[in-house]
């Protein structure tokens, strides 16, 4: 079986992506995120769209998860896109996930979408963003 690898501009964004979850601050996040990137919310039919609702939901996402840790790591054969699986902790519910990123050849994050399970996970986590996101998230979901 043959090594995938990541492009280096993408490397280096996933990188700068780990150092950031890893210190707790995603201050930085705009920096490798391409303008017109999409969020895929695991609890919103509809995505969300533009830099702004991405960094916006994940910076909140970081603030409502404990104990989160990426377990594995994959990576498609054009090294542009990468699969992250996570664990964490919402409300006392317990979660397993995986972030499935999408970038561009400049390494910048085109598509972040997160799947969660078990559903009371799920739905604990629903309920933490929306009490936090409810009435600032949905305005990013028509595309501008």
């Amino acid at each position: 079986m043959s090594q995938l690898s990541l492009s280096p501009a993408v490397a280096a964004s996933l990188a700068a992506w780990h150092d950031m979850v890893r210190d707790g601050d995603l201050s930085k996040l705009a920096a490798i995120t391409h303008p017109d990137a999409v969020f895929r919310s695991p609890v919103a039919f509809s995505p969300y769209h533009s830099a702004e609702a991405l960094v916006l939901a994940l910076s909140t996402a970081s603030q409502v998860f404990q104990d989160f840790a990426y377990h594995r790591q994959f990576v498609s054969a054009d090294g542009l896109n990468v699969v992250l699986e996570f664990s964490a902790t919402v409300a006392g519910k317990q979660l397993k996930g995986v972030d499935l990123i999408r970038f561009d050849d400049d390494g910048k994050i085109v598509e972040f979408e997160v799947m969660v399970r078990p559903a009371s996970g799920l739905q604990a986590l629903a309920g933490e963003m929306s009490a936090r996101l409810s009435t600032s998230l949905p305005g990013f979901t028509t595309k501008t």
